[in-house]
């Protein structure tokens, strides 16, 4: 698959606590023997020239050949990782991905890409589980919105944009792609850590 023109850089969250696996960093952790942040770079390097990894521990992922930036705000959340990460790319937009999605489609990211266009400030999946705001494509424009929330403590992602300028992705569409959404699991409890090698194991 060729990779996508410039309008778009990738960018991965990895700032979150991980409060439930005992503050453990989720992007080195293995499944099946390999690191999710592996896997992720593995298919970002196929699609996009500019990588933005988002984290406040910058030495810990020296490996990677990745331009690595900072919060910008002191607030730990989501949005303040997707608003650094906008605020260093040098294109007009960026697919998100946090750094705990095992099984991230390239397809998939090439779909949501493909629906990123002027006038709309995000490109986001929505399945029967409702929006899905960290595998998304959002508009560098946005930037001084997404700050402002930022600034006034309004966190939650879906609510910084008008619903009238969220490209949604329905369900159907992202099946096509992803038969089985898996690109949407991630690892927040050491049980989904489990669960996950264990479908790998299952579907191979």
């Amino acid at each position: 698959m060729k990779p996508v023109s410039e309008k778009c850089s990738g960018i991965i969250l990895a700032g979150g606590m991980s409060k439930r696996l005992n503050g453990r960093d989720k992007a080195m952790i293995e499944v099946n023997g390999r690191r999710i942040l592996d896997r992720i770079h593995a298919v970002y390097s196929e699609i996009f020239s500019e990588i933005i990894l988002v984290t406040n521990t910058p030495h810990a992922y020296l490996d990677w050949n990745m331009l690595m930036v900072t919060d910008l705000f002191p607030i730990r959340s989501s949005l303040t990782g997707i608003h650094a990460g906008l605020f260093y790319t040098s294109r007009p937009f960026a697919f998100v991905s946090a750094c705990d999605a095992p099984f991230l489609k390239q397809e998939l990211v090439h779909l949501l890409i493909s629906q990123a266009r002027p006038g709309a400030d995000a490109v986001m999946p929505e399945t029967a589980n409702g929006l899905e705001p960290l595998c998304a494509v959002y508009s560098k424009s946005c930037l001084n919105n997404i700050e402002s929330h930022i600034r006034q403590e309004k966190l939650k992602i879906q609510k910084v944009f008008h619903k009238s300028r969220i490209n949604r992705i329905s369900e159907a569409r992202l099946r096509k792609t992803d038969p089985n959404l898996i690109s949407f699991i991630n690892i927040n409890t050491p049980e989904d850590l489990l669960r996950v090698e264990s479908l790998e194991k299952e579907s191979l």
